[in-house]
């Protein structure tokens, strides 16, 4: 009995035993890790989904775009003679070379070509009608100019046939270039022109208007053959062709309106002001205003052929413009000592997320000085007035041409006069 009873015991613990196990082994297995092999198979349940992050948005990089613009590329003879090579040919490239750190490290860089292109065949001339060589240009494109003024007083020196020649040799040879103040012939086009023609680039996902337009052609009207050609700055009689120095044409107005709507930025290019006056006119000061009003960011002058101040005009509805009544001149020959004095303007555009606008620490003018020789009349370069000493002043050309003395001293102190605190040291633009 003893024997039984023992063998009855071990049996039921064993089942005991067994039972658990089995709990234990099923219990795993609903949990989706382990079944034991008499265990039923059983489905798993559809694991729920983890949600997916949100992706962490990218901060915007702010980035700066640089203009640099110069006056006047005034072609006298002797600027002429200086380019043509001993084998009859022209290169103006040396005209550049000093200035090759800026125009490298800027974006959008602008000169007025004070001077028509009008045809070699047409021979060259200097004052009072120019005629330059189209090498001009092709110096102009190799230095990295990306806008060409041509809205000048001597824009029709050579009529219509050097105003459509020019034209030409840019279409023909720099399409990619931005070619202002002077136009096509449209009045054959059989399309309908929409509102103004509006001269645009487009420079890292920002858009720039570029609007030049000049007071007059050397003449008390305007013929009408240059009607639509020439852009013009101050109003025209369109019967008469008779022009009004005092007042700004309303074409101007409209343009710089229409510009406004599809441009981030507006830069207005005047060729106006008092020739060899260092201060800006009232109708300077009027017109300057006025185009601000008008929807302007920035006015670039030239025309004086002597630098004028730079400062902020406020708008009628409180934006701060820009203004730079004159750059003076890039190259010339000229007899004035204060026309050798020049400005190469600096502008630094900051690009935020949402705006774009004028730093105006990073913004100003590099003084320049134009040197050229006597005997005969060549030009030798172009300078830094940073970089410029009082030995070369006294070697200065404008010595015996036009018999005028030139100092550094003058140099210096008209530079501050004029141009005041917005003078920029080349290292704040070329180490940054």
């Amino acid at each position: 009995m003893k024997k039984k009873s023992l063998l009855l015991t071990l049996m039921i613990t064993l089942l005991g035993v067994v039972m658990a196990a089995t709990v234990l082994f099923t219990h795993t297995a609903s949990q989706g890790t382990f079944s034991p092999f008499w265990a039923v198979p059983t489905e798993s349940p559809t694991p729920t989904p983890m949600p997916t992050a949100e992706p962490t948005p990218t901060p915007f990089m702010e980035y700066d775009i640089n203009l640099l613009a110069l006056g006047d590329n005034l072609m006298h003879l002797g600027v002429i003679n200086t380019g043509r090579e001993e084998d009859g040919t022209y290169d103006y490239s040396f005209l550049f070379e000093n200035i090759r750190p800026f125009l490298d490290l800027a974006e959008i860089n602008v000169i007025n070509q004070e001077t028509i292109l009008g045809g070699n065949h047409l021979g060259f001339s200097g004052y009072p009608a120019f005629n330059s060589p189209t090498e001009v240009g092709d110096a102009i494109a190799a230095a990295g100019f990306n806008v060409v003024l041509h809205g000048s007083n001597h824009a029709t020196d050579k009529g219509l046939e050097g105003l459509n020649n020019c034209l030409a040799f840019w279409e023909e040879n720099y399409p990619d270039i931005l070619i202002c103040g002077i136009e096509e012939d449209l009045s054959a086009d059989t399309e309908i022109i929409l509102g103004p023609e509006i001269p645009l680039l487009e420079i890292e996902g920002k858009t720039f208007a570029f609007l030049n337009y000049t007071y007059s052609n050397n003449h008390g009207t305007l013929a009408k053959e240059y009607h639509g050609r020439l852009k013009m700055l101050c109003n025209v009689n369109p019967d008469t062709g008779a022009m009004d120095f005092t007042s700004l044409n309303p074409q101007v107005l409209e343009e710089i309106a229409a510009a406004r709507e599809i441009a981030d930025v507006v830069v207005v290019l005047p060729h106006w002001g008092t020739e060899y006056q260092p201060k800006q006119s009232a109708y300077q000061t009027k017109f300057a205003q006025q185009i601000a009003d008008a929807g302007a960011d920035l006015i670039v002058g030239t025309h004086p052929h002597v630098p004028q101040p730079i400062e902020w005009i406020t708008s009628q509805d409180g934006r701060q413009v820009l203004c730079y009544y004159s750059l003076g001149n890039y190259v010339s020959t000229q007899k004035q000592a204060l026309t050798m004095l020049e400005g190469l303007a600096w502008v630094t555009f900051h690009v935020t997320e949402t705006d774009i606008y004028i730093e105006e620490t990073k913004t100003g003018v590099v003084p320049l000085v134009c040197h050229y020789k006597y005997g005969p009349v060549r030009v030798e370069n172009i300078y830094l007035l940073e970089e410029y000493t009082e030995e070369m002043a006294s070697r200065h050309g404008i010595w015996q041409y036009g018999e005028v003395p030139l100092h550094l001293s003058d140099l210096q102190q008209n530079s501050e006069t004029i141009f005041g605190d917005w003078v920029l040291d080349s290292c704040k633009i070329l180490e940054e």
